[in-house]
């Protein structure tokens, strides 16, 4: 995964950290890792300091209202191992809601339920940036 972040994250020591605590939070919350990876692509680019136009904050463009519900008043959602808990969590709930429905759960996540064009593009970016090369479909034409 490390040659993927690199056009991210030039700091080898950063990359590898993101790496080993992705691995961890999405282990932790039940997820692929790869699928954490490809969301926080399309979420923020992998910028740290992200913070969306409608307050969205961090790797995982975290809504700060889920601190009242998953955390305490004090948790920073800019801290991006903070952010990554949170967003596996948040992932990993909606995954519940919808019955493993990887599609509609990433359409709540990103507030988009009932429509397709962010689950398509967070899969697009998992299945083109973040799955092991033996994995990745071909296209034939």
């Amino acid at each position: 995964m490390e040659p993927s972040l690199e056009r991210y994250i030039n700091e080898p020591g950063l990359r590898r950290e993101l790496l080993r605590r992705v691995y961890h939070e999405a282990t932790l919350a039940g997820l692929p890792p790869e699928l954490v990876l490809a969301l926080i692509q399309v979420e923020s680019a992998f910028r740290i300091e992200a913070v969306s136009s409608a307050g969205a904050v961090g790797l995982m463009q975290i809504m700060p209202f889920w601190i009242r519900e998953l955390g305490l008043p004090a948790d920073d959602l800019k801290d991006p191992w903070r952010n990554l808990r949170y967003g596996c969590t948040i992932l990993a709930h909606y995954l519940a809601v919808e019955n493993g429905d990887l599609t509609d759960a990433l359409a709540r996540y990103n507030g988009s339920l009932g429509k397709t064009w962010y689950p398509e593009r967070v899969m697009r970016a998992w299945q083109r940036h973040w799955r092991p090369a033996e994995e990745r479909l071909t296209v034939r034409r």
